[in-house]
């Protein structure tokens, strides 16, 4: 949400002023300086998810898309990739991937025999 104020300041900084606009918005102008200094870190985050992810959904792929979050991890791992699972988990969850659960269904309550 922050990103949005932030993007719209920049788009009419020229027009209205920096300190106007972040008055408007609530937003702090510290926040907005932050926010324009590390956009290349952020670009950088996401061109390497992006590549990530690419290698992902081919690891989730290949045994029909069994493999959740602690499989393809290792399986990322064991290719050379040195990844964190919560960073597995953030991708796998942007993309819309999830391996298959295989519970076991308990019965809570057992019918009774009519007589």
């Amino acid at each position: 949400m922050l990103a949005n104020r932030c993007q719209f300041v920049e788009d009419r900084q020229c027009r209205f002023g920096v300190k106007r606009l972040c008055h408007t918005l609530g937003i702090a102008r510290s926040s907005f300086s932050y926010w324009r200094r590390t956009a290349p870190e952020r670009a950088a985050r996401q061109a390497a998810d992006a590549k990530l992810a690419a290698r992902m959904r081919q690891v989730h792929r290949e045994p029909d898309g069994t493999y959740g979050v602690p499989r393809t991890t290792a399986e990322l791992c064991e290719g050379g990739e040195r990844v964190n699972h919560k960073r597995v988990a953030r991708v796998m969850r942007s993309m819309g991937l999830a391996g298959l659960r295989l519970r076991k269904k308990h019965r809570t309550t057992i019918p009774s025999r009519p007589l």
